[in-house]
């Protein structure tokens, strides 16, 4: 980018500015951020719903696990689009256990004390564990309509007919 200045800053001494010193930084490869974002989101879910037994790195192949640990400047080979049918077994499951979860603390929660979602999820206000679920499942290669028919299961054998309908 082309950065104008007016002749009075031309002549300035003094440190170099922070954005000279932003634009000198090597890019990014946005695809390997995207990929970190991925793990990072797959991570909080683990914590967030206190998933047992699920190991992150185990939902990727050996192109994603080397991936995490590289600079963000390289370019890297990211997974193409042949998985093998075990990994995407295991983040089918991954999902569904997501949904399952996020439903069973949402219904649970609702029936004990009739709490809103915004209230039950305070610093996650907006954000619907569920469509993140069918979001995720676009980067992890999992059909979205079997994340979206477990979610309306779930809701159906938890009572919530009114939710399954929509």
């Amino acid at each position: 980018p082309v950065l104008d200045t007016e002749d009075a800053w031309v002549s300035v001494e003094g440190p170099v500015s922070i954005v000279e010193l932003a634009l000198e930084q090597k890019r990014i490869h946005y695809p390997l951020v995207e990929h970190q974002f991925v793990l990072c989101t797959i991570m909080y879910a683990i914590m967030r719903f206190s998933l047992k037994s699920v190991k992150p790195l185990s939902l990727f192949d050996s192109k994603g696990k080397n991936a995490f640990f590289k600079d963000l400047t390289s370019i890297q080979l990211l997974p193409s689009g042949d998985m093998d049918p075990n990994v995407l077994s295991i983040r089918q499951q991954f999902l569904l256990k997501v949904v399952s979860a996020a439903v069973q603390t949402l219904c649970s929660s609702q029936k004990a004390k009739e709490v809103s979602e915004e209230e039950l999820f305070p610093f996650e206000k907006g954000k619907n564990w569920p469509t993140l679920a069918v979001d995720l499942a676009l980067y992890l290669q999992i059909s979205e309509d079997v994340v979206k028919r477990h979610y309306v299961c779930e809701l159906y054998s938890y009572g919530m007919d009114h939710l399954g309908e929509e």
